[in-house]
């Protein structure tokens, strides 16, 4: 009997807490499983994960940042017996890429790299703008030349990729319809909704004058679906605190899924997650034509696309109107996502990485 390969899952995220974890590779972890003997180290535990946000102590962030980082360089003593070592975004979340380079060259291991954000550009949180100097963003073209093989999850990040390794594969983000079910909305009236992490909050700035011009003329709610509250002066604004465990059950709650984005270089890194998610749920879509998006919606028919502040509002108006309409174009959506963004559409592009 042939013994089965092995792969090392390089994180920097505890298991089923990031999205960029969750969607990129978690959900081919069962897949693999039958295939290759997994292992999987994340940089940060759940305890110095929940402390590196909600935390005011730097001390305490220093200390867990050491002790974390000296567990990478214990894991090195072991790698010897993989066969492939799967690095999500980076090894260490800030200094130089000796972890990747002793993987590549000295130990001689075949590194698949992942990434989904234009992270060769500089972008942290507020509460962690100690670090900025330190993340040594250069280094991921250093790891994509090490690399056996780039994915990416989109276009934009791969070419990126492709200036230093020719062997750059497109996998996007992707949903699990076994997860990502469809359920009956109950609401007494139309909610618009977003959903994102408190470093994307930033992008609603974008809507919040077409949200106000709507509530002159319409009663709806403004769903806010985050893990930080917002404090935008709306009558129509509604916060609900994400939760893994309801996240379906409140994603279900919005009739019109919004995804507005500052047209930037970091912004086209972005995979389009929110309006994948809104899609796979049967949720008529509006995004802003940056990156990605320009590829998932094809403008009227399974989306729509806003530019400007006159075209959210001309959107929005028309699918607060017409129920049909956003029954339509939900579906739509929906037969997207199974054909190009959902989980069983990828795996075999997903396993190849392993050949």
């Amino acid at each position: 009997m042939n013994k089965k390969k092995s792969i090392l899952f390089i994180t920097p995220y505890p298991k089923g807490k990031a999205p960029s974890q969750r969607f990129r590779f978690e959900q081919y972890l069962a897949l693999l499983k039958l295939d290759f003997d997994i292992e999987e180290h994340s940089f940060w535990d759940n305890k110095s994960w929940e402390n590196l946000y909600k935390s005011t102590n730097l001390f305490l962030k220093i200390y867990t940042f050491i002790l974390a980082f000296f567990q990478r360089f214990i894991l090195l003593f072991s790698v010897g017996k993989f066969d492939y070592v799967f690095i999500h975004r980076e090894a260490t979340p800030i200094g130089p890429p000796f972890v990747e380079f002793i993987i590549s060259k000295v130990l001689k291991k075949k590194i698949i790299y992942d990434f989904d954000d234009a992270i060769w550009i500089h972008n942290v949180s507020d509460k962690n703008k100690a670090v900025k100097y330190l993340k040594s963003n250069w280094k991921v073209k250093y790891i994509c030349k090490w690399s056996y093989k780039v994915v990416c999850g989109n276009i934009f990040l791969a070419s990126y990729a492709q200036k230093y390794n020719k062997n750059v594969i497109v996998i996007p983000t992707t949903i699990d319809l076994n997860y990502h079910k469809t359920e009956v909305n109950n609401n007494t009236k139309i909610t618009i909704g977003w959903t994102g992490t408190h470093s994307t909050l930033k992008h609603i700035d974008l809507i919040i004058p077409t949200i106000k011009k709507l509530e002159q003329k319409f009663d709806f709610d403004f769903v806010i679906i985050s893990d930080k509250k917002p404090t935008y002066n709306l009558k129509s604004l509604k916060f609900i605190k994400w939760n893994k465990d309801t996240e379906i059950e409140d994603l279900n709650k919005i009739d019109i899924g919004i995804m507005p984005l500052y047209d930037s270089d970091w912004e086209k890194g972005k995979c389009g997650f929110k309006g994948l998610q809104y899609m796979s749920l049967g949720i008529p879509t509006i995004m802003s034509p940056v990156g990605v998006n320009k590829e998932i919606i094809e403008h009227n028919k399974n989306g729509y696309l806003a530019q400007n502040d006159e075209e959210w509002v001309e959107f929005l108006e028309a699918l607060i109107n017409d129920k049909t309409l956003r029954e339509n174009i939900g579906e739509k959506g929906k037969e997207t996502i199974k054909a190009l963004y959902a989980v069983k559409a990828n795996q075999s592009k997903y396993l190849m990485l392993f050949a």
